[in-house]
């Protein structure tokens, strides 16, 4: 294990219970991530599903729209396209955008609306009345599905962004993070029961030294007590010095 694998801590008993709580801390943000990344996904798939029957369906639409003005111009004839021009003053179709929150991400929703009563009522009584009634219909859901489609579109892309880059921070704490902090933590416990083993046999050593002195000092004093009872066996020295006052000439 290199130095590189792990964080560069001195290896103390703090250091070891702040690695532990930033391993739980990791490992509770990988799992929070990976269901944030899995959500992401199920919305994901759903939008692509969506886009997909959208588009399919936008065909088939422009289809019969592109027929109904066909038709509207054979019945009708191509001069009312002057008189709708005339009376547009202002869009009668708008967008509106709503948020949408997946998994703490926030989606935009586009909706269209009709703002105000249609102008174009009364076109067509003269002819082709049915045509142009038609024509307005099938163009409406067209721009319908337009709307639809760019909020699709938007959503896919906005979550594509968001997936990758969750992925990356769920591969980095998987990859990178939590290993260097098992590595960390290994390291500070190695070094930790190694000072307990070096301090055990320094106790030990010491013990055993604290065992021969005991040892030599009974051997010592059961040596001074035999020489102090083979003095009271041998009885008082006759020999012995004594102060000039208490000899008498």
């Amino acid at each position: 294990m290199s130095a590189k694998d792990r964080i560069a801590v001195f290896p103390s008993r703090m250091a070891q219970t702040l690695m532990k709580a930033r391993l739980k801390g990791a490992q509770k943000g990988h799992s929070l991530l990976k269901k944030k990344a899995d959500a992401l996904q199920l919305r994901f798939r759903m939008i692509l599903k969506k886009i997909v029957e959208t588009k399919s369906l936008m065909g088939e639409v422009m289809k019969e729209a592109s027929f109904s003005l066909a038709e509207a111009k054979f019945t009708v004839g191509s001069d009312f396209n002057a008189i709708v021009l005339q009376n547009v003053t202002k869009a009668q179709i708008k967008v509106k955008c709503k948020k949408d929150n997946v998994a703490g991400v926030t989606l935009p929703v586009f909706e269209c609306y009709q703002d105000g009563s249609d102008v174009h009522e009364f076109a067509g009584l003269a002819r082709g009345g049915q045509q142009l009634a038609k024509l307005k219909k099938n163009y409406a859901r067209a721009v319908q599905l337009l709307v639809d489609l760019a909020s699709l579109q938007t959503s896919f892309i906005t979550l594509d962004e968001v997936i990758k880059i969750t992925n990356r921070r769920v591969n980095a704490l998987e990859h990178v993070v939590i290993p260097r902090i098992e590595s960390t933590l290994t390291y500070i416990t190695s070094e930790l029961d190694e000072r307990e083993r070096e301090e055990f046999y320094r106790l030990k050593k010491i013990q055993e030294k604290k065992k021969k002195i005991r040892a030599e000092e009974e051997k010592v004093k059961k040596l001074r007590a035999a020489q102090g009872l083979d003095q009271e066996r041998e009885g008082p020295n006759l020999f012995a010095d004594t102060h000039d006052e208490d000899l008498l000439f």
